[in-house]
């Protein structure tokens, strides 16, 4: 029974309705109360009510209505504007969730519903041992209503297996029990797992690469997308500044968790084995499923690696670090590629091919490349003079058909400039291509690392090449114990038969076959990154002035105007050039201006405009990141970039 000063004019009735349990409907419990209320006090009244024997310290109240938690326990009810009308869920924060990793495979564990998405990826992150979190995300799957149909008709995915897992670390499988207290710590000094945890760590499921579909399973998930369909799946990324609840997402939900930012910093074989292999995972995916071109050539490469990896991965050798190579020599070969190139003071002069395929003699002096009819007229004023720092230097190769070429996208006012530069055999092209990206850091041929570079790059050469050495014996198709139409998309697996296939494979493998596991994967990886495609995103926008709708690509370095009828680029921008950019909510419009007084404005089509600000905010962001390994992960300053309202 209430008592009469409780029913004053300034006291009401408040509706509140209690999750006890997981899956539990709830009770609702009315209490009356004031305006003046702090929500502190609201919750401790609410659990004198209940009554109920257990721990409360994970609940907090949800305001559905508003779309919003109640976690400033200082604020008042009336500061927050509950009044009597309003329906309020005393529920827990964590709540579990099932998030498709990037092998495909799916796992079940308690997340932070009440937290913002950015920190919920950092505790999700942490479960799983992946270090750098802030590269990943969760991305909500498109609808796909076949998928429906079929799941109605009984039809089981081959993904659809959940491994049961805590925060904690535990993880519960046909593996076994592994302790729900035990996360992996290192040594200091070796960087190795230390032998109180060194059986998880060894035995972790999450390290170990996943088998290769049969061909029929993988031709049921291959689906070819238009740019329009890239831009339609990358919608679906959740706004990093909000969380789970706020976007509508509810319990044993199933998110895909991705590496959303294609800028991998710091990859080291002794602290990431399971980050390294779940992005070599995402990488063999979207290889298989044709989510980024390749060439055939590139195709075949990826799949003796594949093959590769499979057949490491199912030895009996116990996955160790002791041959991996060392932390420098992994950060030199691997960190965004962002390569460091040597050489001695000298001109280069040698003799290139424009197209389309007119002859020029080229001169290459510091960071210059300035080109001339003839050799003989080399002392007058060149025809042009291509300036390469701030430069893009992207491949155009194909060793089979013996074609070296380089495009470079250089600087200009209204974005980047295209030349395609052709070289005559592969070792002019590695010591030109060592030079030019030597030069689009500013830096000259003198640099200390210049003749390794060239070395590298000739390795990777040797890996694309298909060509057995000579006086080899041809490969004995039998001795392929896989399938080889698992290790390519199914439009290729279509152009072979398999005999055909098993052949090519295996002539490739020659070139990788004494790469241990980890190193196969970092070249897959490294491979990967080397693709034109490589990490960019599309989204349909329309251009401040313009009629009709345009595609934008996001990559880690810049932004593309993409004509949507021909896909063919129109203008690149470089983040390097960008000096401010921000959004107009109103008209939901984003600015971002350039260096040399370029400006351009557009409205998001195929998303909230957030999305799009999130992006380029958030490899804005990731350029600040520095070698410290103690770096906090600076939260504030992530939404402070991508925020968009500051």
């Amino acid at each position: 029974m209430a008592t009469a000063a409780e029913y004053g004019h300034n006291s009401w009735e408040l509706s509140i309705q209690v999750d006890q349990r997981e899956g539990d409907e709830g009770m609702k419990f009315k209490l009356r109360v004031k305006g003046d209320l702090h929500i502190g006090g609201l919750m401790l009244k609410l659990v004198e009510k209940i009554k109920a024997p257990q721990d409360w310290s994970d609940h907090a109240i949800w305001w559905e209505k508003k779309s919003c938690w109640l976690l400033k326990t200082h604020w008042t009810l009336d500061k927050y504007g509950v009044q009597a009308d309003a329906d309020l869920r005393y529920t827990p924060q964590h709540k579990p969730l099932c998030i498709q990793l990037p092998n495909m495979k799916t796992v079940r564990l308690s997340v932070s519903f009440s937290c913002v998405v950015f920190k919920a990826v950092a505790e999700i992150c942490k479960a799983l041992n992946i270090r750098r979190s802030e590269e990943l995300s969760l991305l909500k799957p498109p609808d796909d209503p076949k998928k429906k149909k079929k799941k109605a008709k009984g039809t089981e995915s081959a993904f659809d297996d959940v491994l049961n897992m805590d925060m904690a670390g535990g993880i519960y499988c046909s593996l076994g029990l592994y302790s729900k207290t035990m996360t992996p710590t290192y040594d200091p000094d070796s960087g190795s797992p230390a032998s109180s945890t060194s059986l998880w760590f060894g035995e972790n499921p999450l390290m170990a690469c996943q088998p290769n579909l049969p061909p029929e399973e993988l031709a049921k998930l291959f689906k070819p997308l238009t740019l329009e369909d890239k831009a339609a799946i990358n919608a679906g990324w959740l706004d990093s500044s909000r969380s789970l609840m706020e976007r509508g997402i509810q319990e044993n939900d199933r998110l895909l968790l991705r590496f959303k930012y294609h800028s991998f910093f710091d990859l080291n074989p002794k602290y990431d084995a399971v980050r390294i292999t779940q992005l070599y995972e995402q990488a063999r995916w979207a290889i298989l499923l044709e989510e980024i071109d390749c060439t055939e050539e590139e195709m075949l490469m990826f799949a003796s690696l594949q093959y590769h990896i499979c057949k490491l991965t199912l030895s009996t050798e116990p996955l160790t670090n002791s041959n991996e190579p060392d932390i420098d020599e992994v950060e030199a070969a691997l960190s965004n590629l962002e390569f460091t190139l040597e050489g001695r003071n000298a001109d280069k002069i040698l003799r290139l091919t424009l197209k389309p395929y007119k002859e020029y003699w080229f001169v290459f002096r510091d960071t210059t490349i300035s080109y001339y009819k003839n050799k003989e007229s080399a002392n007058k004023e060149p025809i042009e003079q291509l300036h390469l720092r701030g430069c893009e230097v992207i491949p155009d190769v194909n060793v089979t058909e013996k074609k070296f070429g380089l495009k470079l996208l250089l600087p200009a006012a209204d974005g980047m400039n295209e030349v395609y530069i052709r070289c005559d055999n592969e070792t002019q092209y590695a010591k030109w291509k060592a030079a030019c990206i030597l030069a689009s850091k500013g830096k000259t041929m003198a640099y200390s690392s210049y003749r390794t570079e060239v070395k590298n790059i000739q390795s990777f050469l040797q890996m694309k090449s298909l060509a057995p050495p000579p006086g080899q014996a041809a490969p004995d198709v039998e001795s392929m114990e896989m399938n080889a139409e698992c290790f390519v998309s199914p439009r290729y697996a279509k152009k072979y038969k398999t005999k055909q296939l098993t052949t090519r494979i295996l002539e490739a493998l020659h070139n990788i076959s004494q790469l241990s596991l980890m190193e196969a994967k970092m070249r897959f990886i490294q491979a990967w990154q080397s693709l034109p495609e490589f990490g960019i995103k599309y989204y349909i926008v329309r251009f401040r002035g313009s009629k009709k709708d345009e595609l934008l690509g996001i990559s880690y370095n810049k932004l593309i105007r993409i004509d949507m009828s021909t896909g063919l680029p129109v203008t690149t921008w470089r983040f390097s050039n960008m000096k401010q950019w921000n959004v107009n909510w109103e008209i939901k419009q984003v600015t971002i201006d350039f260096d040399q007084s370029v400006s351009i404005a557009f409205s998001c089509q195929s998303c909230d405009c957030k999305v799009v600000h999130e992006y380029i905010g958030g490899y804005i962001f990731l350029s600040t990141r520095s070698k410290d390994q103690n770096e906090t992960l600076r939260e504030e300053l992530f939404h402070k970039l991508t925020g968009g309202q500051d």
